[in-house]
């Protein structure tokens, strides 16, 4: 056992196991073999503070599920006893890294993979040009042999322009697949490059020139000070009023209220959108009843293989840090 080794029992939290799947996609009994105790919580903790903090008090360790429930400093300088966060993911913005090394609290992470994110960006294309919020049939429900058969008239793909605001490795991966489409695609970022964007067979343009010439556009940016809310009602209006807006990144980085009034007065054809600034999405959000929208629960990274993933890292960041030599731990980026 290395110095700083943990001894004790540790009382460990699973937060936001919304499908109850965790315990069955990782190897947690070595954990509790070793007399640490596990609690699964399925349902969301809520916004409030006070019921957030009354729930995790008790916890030595929290495994938290991307940013599903933000630990911020005003939260953390009520948990005591907390001494290790693990996230899921390689970087959470909502866990405040600031004030954990403050209060002696150790964050870890746990691989990723790209692909999942990167697909349903696509299903959230094919959604909007293709109108499957209209067109899907299930059984009894929706279209008939007589009745809502064939409604909607759908976009192809090909020949039109796909924009990418940010070319890193989702955007380059969905930029390639809008290529095999025999899309014309084109990116910008703020530090992009032409020979960066070349690299990807895709051709760079000026900000303005995305919003306005781009048929898709499809948000692939990490969520900074620089990104939030750089989708804004000057952009919204650059866009085509048949343009289909896409965002699988982070919902802050999109002006939620500029959106919703973009769609009513008819700027923009749709939004298709898998991410928002409060999540899970209020039921009275204005985005639920907005016009010309795909919304998807923030499903963008859930498939088997990714929380298969998420959960067998997070079992050996937890052993690690019980043995006094922690791995994958997230750290403020140097300024």
């Amino acid at each position: 056992m290395t110095d700083g080794a943990q001894t004790k029992r540790l009382t460990i939290a699973i937060l936001d196991d919304y499908q109850g799947v965790a315990r069955e996609l990782a190897d947690w009994s070595r954990l509790e073999a070793a007399g640490h105790e596990i609690t699964v919580f399925r349902e969301h903790l809520g916004f409030d503070d006070d019921a957030v903090v009354a729930a995790l008090e008790p916890f030595d360790v929290v495994v938290a599920m991307r940013e599903r429930t933000p630990l911020r400093a005003e939260r953390l300088e009520r948990l005591p006893n907390l001494k290790l966060i693990v996230s899921t993911g390689r970087r959470n913005a909502s866990i405040d890294l600031k004030t954990t090394p403050l209060k002696g609290i150790t964050v870890c992470g746990t691989g990723y993979l790209p692909a999942p994110a990167a697909e349903h960006t696509w299903a959230l294309i094919h959604a909007a040009t293709r109108r499957l919020d209209a067109e899907l049939g299930s059984g009894g429900s929706g279209w008939t042999h007589d009745a809502g058969w064939q409604t909607t008239v759908g976009r192809g793909l090909e020949g039109r322009r796909l924009g990418v605001l940010g070319l890193g490795n989702l955007g380059s991966r969905v930029a390639r697949v809008g290529l095999a489409f025999g899309m014309e695609v084109v990116a910008w970022s703020e530090n992009l490059t032409e020979e960066r964007a070349a690299e990807v067979g895709v051709r760079r343009v000026e900000k303005d020139e995305l919003f306005a010439g781009s048929d898709i556009l499809s948000v692939h940016l990490v969520l900074s000070k620089r990104s939030r809310g750089l989708v804004g009602a000057a952009e919204l209006a650059l866009m085509k009023p048949d343009s289909v807006l896409v965002n699988t990144s982070r919902g802050p980085i999109i002006d939620e209220s500029a959106l919703v009034e973009a769609l009513r007065a008819g700027q923009i054809g749709c939004a298709a959108l898998d991410v928002y600034e409060v999540e899970p999405l209020p039921a009275d959000h204005p985005l639920r009843t907005a016009p010309r929208t795909v919304l998807t629960p923030h499903i963008g990274y859930v498939t088997r293989e990714q929380y298969e993933v998420f959960y067998r890292d997070a079992v050996e960041d937890i052993e690690a840090w019980a043995a006094g030599s922690p791995v994958r731990v997230m750290e403020l980026p140097p300024r």
